[in-house]
């Protein structure tokens, strides 16, 4: 086990050290509540995305209308510089924000005006895959089945709300899955903000003095190792709720709709081998 470096720097082993450490586990600058904080802040932010954006993706996708707009948007998201842009909006909005209380280890008093453009930005990248995968899965129903619906007296908000949304929720909860993803990934960014925590404090914090073997570069690494265990584990939970919400029906209904196809391909190239 290396525990140092050829720079002088702490080696990869002292990773494992600080891990087994508890004295970097507990504490309001302990590994778990930063983790806590970054779950809080997460499902915040992926709560208020998905009640603006699944609304949105239902009615442009019932109706047709903006389709465009939902492409534009999603392309143009991929291009935003996050982290540019939270340091804009801190620049140009944190002190413009006066309020100084606080609300638990979460939000410390005096972190509000860091912590609205911080949450303004990470809604913005979760709502992009949220509005598209919706749209999306408003779009592959049969119109076949949306005509039937509405011919047997069902007015447009039943259509979307019995007909639409439960046979596009495999989408949408592949939609949630990736922005819960994006928004636990992108967070460690959150920390350039002043007085906002989460796992990205330990490696925001971390860069400023790289040779201490409690808050340098072993805490940066374990953060690190952290958000993608956090990750993961996220996304097992979305995985079982997903199992849980989505009609039986509809599943196999897709298996076999994308059996019956991968069968046509085959025949296909069968066909032109033959041939």
């Amino acid at each position: 086990m290396k525990l140092a470096a050829d720079n002088g720097l702490p080696g990869i082993g002292r990773v494992g050290i600080w891990f087994n450490d508890p004295g970097n586990w507990w504490g309001d600058n302990g590994l778990l509540g930063y983790a806590g904080e970054h779950l809080a802040y997460t499902i915040v932010v992926v709560i208020t995305a998905a009640l603006a954006a699944i609304p949105l993706g239902l009615v442009i996708g019932h109706t047709g209308r903006g389709a465009t707009w939902v492409a534009g948007l999603a392309n143009a998201s991929r291009a935003v510089p996050t982290l540019g842009l939270l340091i804009l909006l801190i620049v140009a909005v944190s002190p413009h924000i006066h309020i100084d209380q606080g609300w638990g280890s979460a939000v410390p008093a005096g972190s509000v005006p860091y912590l609205v453009p911080v949450l303004f930005v990470l809604v913005l990248v979760a709502v992009p895959p949220l509005l598209t995968s919706t749209y999306a899965g408003v779009r592959s129903l049969d119109p076949a089945i949306r005509e039937a619906a509405a011919g047997t007296g069902m007015t447009a908000s039943q259509v979307v709300l019995k007909v639409e949304l439960p046979c596009a929720l495999p989408l949408i909860m592949s939609g949630l899955r990736s922005a819960t993803l994006q928004v636990i990934a992108t967070l460690t960014v959150a920390a350039y903000a002043p007085l906002v925590g989460g796992l990205g404090r330990l490696i925001v914090d971390g860069q400023q003095d790289l040779g201490d073997l409690r808050y340098g570069y072993p805490a940066m690494v374990a953060a690190g190792i952290s958000v993608a265990v956090l990750a993961l584990v996220v996304d097992l939970l979305l995985q079982a709720l997903q199992l849980k919400l989505v009609s039986p029906g509809i599943t196999s209904k897709d298996a076999r709709h994308r059996g019956t196809l991968a069968t046509h391909r085959s025949r296909v190239r069968g066909s032109r081998a033959a041939g």
